[in-house]
Formats: C-alpha cells, structure tokens, sequence
C-alpha cells in the first residue's frame, strides 16, 4: 500500500464517509459534488431512536427535515375516534418533515420510530448557513423539494376530481 493510501485510510474518518455515501445514494443530493456532499454531511445532526419512541408529535413546531438511514417510521394522525391512523410507513432512504425547511409551522402529523431507528436532522439554521455560504447545496435542495411538492400537489388536485360533487 502506498504511502498516500495509508495516510488517508488513517484520517478519513470511515463514518463520515459512510454518511456521505448514504447521502449519495439519494436522489435528492445525487446533483451534489463531491466536495458539497462532504459540506452537507458536516451540516447534517444524527440521531438514533428506540423502537416506539416518538420523533415528534403533531402540532409541534417544525425544525428539521429528518433522513432514513436506517430503521422504520410511522407518521400519524389521530383518526375520527382518536386512535392513531397510519399516514404513511417510512423505510431507509426516505425523508420527511421537509416542509420545516421552508416555513416555521406546526407539524401536521406525529412521528414513531416502529423498530430501532437511525435518522440524520437537517436543521432549518443550518439550511440556511448552507444558502449563504454553499449556494449550490442549498439551491440543489430547494430545487428537489420544490419538484416533490409540485408532483404532491398534482396528486392530490387529481384525487380531488374524484370526490369533488358533481354540479347539475
């Protein structure tokens, strides 16, 4: 082994290329370069979650969008009996509480971890810093979500159709 291959085998530090290759593997940062990639995962608060435990809870003020490493989530909203009913059922590699990005307000459903948990947190703040200092990341990010709320709105526009009434 060379002597470069050493040195950097020793000071890379294996998870912080773990988290970068995570990251990588998502379409919302398969744009990023590199060099972004690395910026990102210092900017990114990791976080581990027994099973039941709750992330956070409706009505509580977003944050944070989170990032499925590892694990499963739940999210929920009480149903019309007050038990819990299942939004939807989150696996590795998905997102959510995206939203927190773009606007300060209320969560609309209650998170669970189902199984033992392994979430990265990307604060609002450090969005923010990233924008500032890091346009492309930033920029990169936005766009994305920009696009996942646009197809979201078009499906729910086209379920509407569906249950509008009829008019006579």
């Amino acid at each position: 082994m060379s002597a470069l291959k050493s040195f950097k085998r020793w000071f890379i530090d294996p998870a912080f290329s773990r988290k970068k290759q995570f990251l990588r593997s998502l379409e919302i940062f398969k744009e990023l370069r590199d060099r972004d990639l690395g910026h990102l995962v210092q900017a990114l608060h990791s976080r581990s979650y027994r099973e039941g435990e709750v992330i956070f809870v409706e009505g509580d003020i977003g944050r944070a969008l989170f990032i499925l490493e590892s694990g499963a989530v739940e999210l929920t909203r009480p149903g019309p009996g007050g038990e819990a009913q299942v939004l939807y059922k989150l696996e590795p590699g998905d997102f959510f509480g995206e939203m927190a990005l773009l606007e300060s307000l209320p969560r609309t459903a209650t998170a669970t971890a189902t199984e033992k948990t392994h979430l990265h947190l990307l604060y609002k703040s450090k969005l923010d810093s990233l924008l500032a200092g890091e346009p492309r990341i930033g920029v990169t990010i936005m766009s994305h979500l920009a696009r996942l709320l646009s197809a979201r709105l078009r499906r729910v526009t086209n379920d509407m159709k569906f249950i509008a009434p009829k008019h006579v």
